[in-house]
């Protein structure tokens, strides 16, 4: 970073920005490991920066001497291990993109995403490369599946040929996210998108100021999403500070955690704040050293108790996968009476508008549009939608980028978050596309229609409920909706199968043939209350596949 213009870039490419890091600061850590996690590297739950680019040295050699670099994909399937960024590290300096798999997926996602992605490797944890390679000779082409944590000493080669020399807009990840009408779409991610939010990041401020080289930041999130995945990620890299993972985020080791890994900033998501708060008090929770928090999906309320009680700010935020770019309330005077998540700043421009693109008064519910300040609206976004182009250009009409959430924007410039727009239910951080989840029921043979809503859910903010309608012959009973839940639960992630069921005689259509969701309930009717509504959510435990 330098010159007077914050958002001016010093590296091409997020290897060289590493490698810059390693030269500087060698012995300081660089990645690690919760306790609750259960993972070590070298026996150790931290790396530092020297050993970390030796490890990526070897690693680049070995795709190098394969022959892999710009234009080829590599699959990771590495869970939030150290491995998974290592690997990372190694094929972008080479030029190759990593396509994140989400752990969770059940084998035909898995499939969808081998097959749209078209990788040429899959580098998985030991005990998934089972499921991968079984996975691979179902693709039409074959792919190899190689151990992360041990490769062997030769690599299997790509049949494609590199091409090109990595730089700024190469391709250095391929993140999927939810989209609204079936199957997850690929957002092309670039190295600039990377170096760019985390450059955003490192000069933020407010209450999230981070302090160069001494700073431990505590991600629970998955890598296969962006937060963790780039931001974080290439966030502690830029500012030579130490990123911490966990395998996923549990309540009751929370603040033991915290404590034992030294954090001094965690990541969180709305669900992770009562969770908290419900516990009781623990001597951990007072002897943590964190300086912030940096989130999203917070309700106001758990804000103001959460601060109060573990004694460090908790800042909102918005973003997604294809802005790269956030919005922030970090500065003081925070408004944490309300869902505020920022106002347009030096990396990203917000707006307010109607169906018609018209930008609406302050005060006015409409829909959020963003873009990049300056000549390039798109600069430090994704680079676009792999394999739809039609999309990508319908979510950028007008030259402002589409959110699909409602907000409104107040008088002095703050944007409040209201609801998603999009046809979206949000589970424990989770986007689940609930036309996903209905092309999926639509398949089980009792099912005559189906409609995936968006429940209330005191841990997990929302919940899959199930609207459906049955062929002649089927019983409305516990077992069917037991038995549809099982089967979204063989071909779906388990978040994304309905933990309600409830049996209709027919669902509200409109004159085209689709379900008006807004006429399935009287307005203010929490459906789970009703009569047949049937709880499976005990069906729906996480388990590693």
């Amino acid at each position: 970073m330098s010159g007077d213009d914050p958002t001016a870039i010093r590296f091409a490419t997020v290897h060289e920005a590493f490698a810059a890091a390693a030269r500087a600061v060698p012995e300081k850590p660089f990645l690690a490991v919760t306790p609750s996690a259960g993972w070590t590297i070298d026996g150790k739950t931290e790396i530092n920066y020297g050993a970390a680019a030796r490890r990526v040295a070897a690693l680049t050699a070995l795709y190098r001497a394969a022959g892999y670099g710009v234009g080829h994909r590599v699959a990771l399937l590495a869970y939030n291990r150290p491995e998974h960024f290592l690997h990372l590290l190694a094929l972008n300096a080479l030029g190759a993109g990593v396509v994140p798999v989400n752990p969770d997926y059940a084998p035909d996602e898995m499939l969808y995403l081998m097959e749209h992605s078209e990788a040429d490797l899959a580098v998985s944890v030991p005990e998934r490369i089972a499921d991968l390679e079984a996975v691979a000779r179902r693709r039409a082409k074959p792919f190899p599946v190689i151990d992360a944590l041990a490769p062997p000493a030769i690599l299997p080669a790509p049949t494609r040929r590199a091409g090109g020399t990595p730089g700024a807009d190469s391709e250095a990840a391929l993140f999927y996210t939810s989209g609204t009408t079936g199957r997850p779409k690929g957002c092309i991610i670039s190295n600039f998108y990377f170096l760019n939010v985390a450059n955003e990041y490192a000069r933020m401020g407010g209450v999230i100021a981070l302090k160069p080289g001494e700073d431990r930041i505590l991600n629970p999130l998955p890598t296969f999403h962006q937060n963790c995945g780039a931001v974080t990620f290439t966030t502690a890299v830029v500012t030579q500070n130490c990123l911490i993972t966990a395998d996923r985020f549990h309540a009751r080791s929370w603040w033991k955690d915290v404590v034992a890994s030294r954090a001094t900033a965690i990541h969180y998501l709305g669900i992770m704040v009562p969770a908290l708060l419900n516990l009781p008090e623990a001597p951990e929770e007072k002897q943590q050293k964190v300086r912030f928090g940096f989130g999203a999906g917070c309700d106001p309320e758990g804000r103001a108790r959460f601060q109060k009680r573990f004694g460090f700010p908790i800042a909102e935020g918005w973003a997604m996968t294809e802005t790269g770019n956030f919005i922030k309330d970090a500065h003081e005077p925070r408004q944490i009476d309300r869902r505020a998540i920022g106002k347009s700043n030096a990396w990203m421009e917000a707006r307010i508008v109607d169906e018609r693109d018209n930008e609406v008064p302050r005060g006015t519910p409409g829909e959020l549009v963003v873009r990049a300040p300056g000549a390039n609206p798109r600069r430090g976004f994704y680079s676009g939608y792999l394999k739809d182009p039609e999309a990508t250009a319908t979510a950028w009409r007008g030259g402002w980028f589409h959110t699909g959430d409602t907000c409104l924007q107040q008088d002095d410039g703050m944007i409040v978050f209201l609801d998603r727009k999009k046809n979206i239910i949000r589970r424990s951080g989770e986007n689940i596309a609930a036309a996903e989840v209905e092309a999926c029921l639509q398949t089980h043979p009792a099912v005559e229609r189906a409609a995936a809503i968006a429940v209330p859910d005191e841990m997990r903010q929302e919940e899959v409920m199930a609207c459906v309608v049955l062929k002649p012959g089927h019983a409305r009973d516990a077992a069917t909706a037991a038995a549809i839940t099982e089967h979204a639960l063989g071909k779906l992630a388990y978040y994304k199968a309905p933990g309600w069921v409830m049996f209709r005689d027919a669902l509200p259509l409109t004159s085209t043939q689709k379900v008006q969701k807004t006429q399935l309930f009287p307005a203010g009717t929490d459906p789970r209350a009703l009569p047949g509504a049937f709880d499976l959510r005990e069906k729906k435990k996480h388990q590693r596949r």
